[in-house]
């Protein structure tokens, strides 16, 4: 793997038992590192977990999986590519809280890269409204050059990258009560 992880926690994986489908089956014999990756050539974000040099974990996150937190310390998804569902203990409610923010951060990422490739394929079959998308973007006006258009451009484009900043927003109540704890 060249990616570099984006974000990794130590967990016991586990795989449901794919004879009864409710038993979990462990993966690993100890926590061992789940990292999430992001795929650039592919545009995908994706969960790797290692057990030495073999793969128990290898999940591309799709915008339909659910990450469901099945007790304190226990999560689980399904992956319907590798036909499996995926467990996590973890050490800590904390680990899985953040692990499961994770889940729904790069789910969320995955369905705007969706949404985007869409769009783009959608563009290129229809020329018509891709020459008219060149004509608005490119003429030069005497405000686009002196500047004042770049300002106000500039706001929008804060705007726009907002959104990551909702997952730390939703972790507050997290941080409150580990000072409450702390005390």
């Amino acid at each position: 793997f060249r990616e570099q992880p984006i974000f990794s926690t130590r967990a016991h994986v586990f795989q449901i038992d794919p004879n009864t489908k409710k038993n979990w089956v462990p993966t690993s014999k100890h926590a061992v590192t789940v990292s999430y990756f992001y795929d650039s050539t592919r545009n995908v974000y994706r969960i790797i977990s290692l057990d030495g040099s073999k793969a128990i974990i290898n999940s591309t996150i799709t915008p339909n999986m659910t990450f469901t937190k099945t007790s304190q310390k226990f999560g689980q998804w399904a992956d319907s590519r590798a036909n499996t569902v995926y467990g996590l203990g973890f050490s800590s409610e904390h680990h899985l809280s953040k692990f499961a923010e994770k889940f729904q951060e790069f789910k969320e990422a995955a369905r705007l890269a969706k949404e985007k490739s869409q769009e783009k394929m959608e563009l290129t079959s229809t020329p018509s409204q891709e020459s008219a998308g060149g004509d608005i973007q490119s003429p030069l006006t005497p405000e686009s050059i002196n500047g004042t258009d770049d300002e106000r451009a500039t706001p929008e484009v804060t705007q726009n990258s907002e959104p990551r900043a909702e997952p730390t927003q939703n972790a507050l109540p997290f941080t409150h009560r580990y000072r409450f704890h702390s005390h």
